[in-house]
């Protein structure tokens, strides 16, 4: 619009005042001067500054002294004010305008007669009024949408970096529950197949012991090594895979106990339904951090496992009679004993407590919400 409207209003105001027989040779060369002038500063610079609005009402206002006919030209100069001016002088600016604009309606300037006067100065008042106040919010709108697109900017940036960071704290979640998978597998493992080997160490005279013994730690380092490839697979724990959590953990007990000569059992009170397997998992590798730590440090003679569904909630409870600890005294050990355990019960919005006194043995209680598996989740 300000490449097309400025020419087309010029050149209808000339071809009105031609007809009217009001273009003399004055006229005609300011009409020629004017265009030249939109020539020079919006088609071929491109660049409408203060210098350039200053000559166009100097223009606009010789025009209207020939001829108030150009009116329908002068008027255009509101179309620069936003993007000539800057600050109070797109005030200034449009109050010029309007004078023009004032001045071509009352049929040019210098009035002969008070009744002329005053039809000027109402013209004019009408004319400043409403331009500035176009201009006013003209001027608004345009900070409004600069203001709006620098947000938009700040917010993109902002989201871009949101991004990154929540993309680098999902790569750090999934390496830590790598690591806490790995560690459940292969510390349990190796605890078992070391246990075995002693156990065949001591029983090298007997060579059906020695074989028993050997055997099992053989079929536990394979069942390790299965499990840590189905870790790093992201897959959930095998036994899950094929049984619910209540028979994983009854098979866990069983196994532990028959390695290590422990005594454990396992009870399930509740509903036993399915939940989804991050937590099932969650469940059974706590059982199974747990069950470790008491065969390494607790020297218990007898350990009890509760599996409880309340409802809303899963509890498991691991109670051992063995020498105890102070809970104060281990605190973060760096490592991925109940460190580990705690990230992987919190990864669920779980929480874990540890109970346990030198020389009256150890429990720990994990709590867990209990979501079950959507009919979408069931594989067929």
């Amino acid at each position: 619009m300000l490449v097309i409207a400025p020419y087309a209003s010029l050149a209808g105001a000339t071809l009105l005042a031609v007809v009217t027989g009001g273009l003399d040779p004055v006229a005609l060369a300011l009409v020629a001067a004017t265009a030249a002038w939109l020539l020079w500063w919006v088609t071929v610079r491109q660049h409408a500054g203060g210098a350039f609005f200053v000559g166009l009402v100097l223009l606009s206002g010789a025009l209207v002294w020939r001829s108030p006919l150009f009116g329908f030209f002068a008027w255009t100069g509101y179309l620069f004010t936003v993007t000539a001016l800057r600050g109070r002088w797109r005030l200034v600016g449009t109050a010029a305008v309007a004078v023009l604009t004032a001045a071509a309606q009352a049929r040019g300037f210098g009035p002969g007669g008070s009744e002329e006067a005053w039809l000027f100065a109402v013209l004019l008042a009408f004319n400043v009024l409403v331009a500035v106040a176009m201009t006013h919010f003209a001027t608004v709108n345009r900070e409004q949408q600069a203001k709006l697109a620098e947000a938009l900017a700040e917010n993109a940036g902002l989201h871009s970096r949101l991004l990154a960071q929540a993309r680098a704290a999902g790569v750090h979640d999934e390496r830590q529950r790598l690591a806490g998978e790995l560690h459940d597998v292969l510390a349990q493992g190796l605890t078992g197949i070391v246990t075995q080997l002693e156990a065949a160490g001591a029983a090298a005279d007997r060579p059906v012991d020695w074989r028993r013994h050997v055997d099992t730690a053989t079929r536990l380092a394979r069942d390790s090594l299965t499990e840590a490839r189905r870790s790093v697979h992201a897959l959930g724990p095998g036994p899950l895979a094929a049984t619910g959590l209540p028979a994983a953990l009854g098979e866990l007990v069983e196994d532990w106990s028959r390695l290590t000569g422990v005594r454990a059992d396992l009870v399930v009170t509740g509903a036993a339904g399915a939940l989804v397997p991050e937590i099932e998992a969650t469940l059974l590798r706590a059982a199974q951090e747990a069950l470790t730590n008491v065969a390494r440090h607790a020297r218990a003679g007898r350990v009890a496992l509760s599996l409880s569904y309340l409802g809303d909630l899963v509890t498991l409870d691991v109670r051992d009679d063995g020498i105890g600890f102070d809970p104060q005294a281990v605190g973060d050990d760096g490592g991925f004993g109940l460190s580990a355990m705690r990230n992987r019960v919190a990864r669920v919005a779980g929480t874990l407590e540890v109970e346990s006194e030198p020389g009256d043995g150890t429990a720990i209680a994990v709590c867990v919400p209990a979501v079950p598996v959507s009919a979408e989740q069931v594989p067929a």
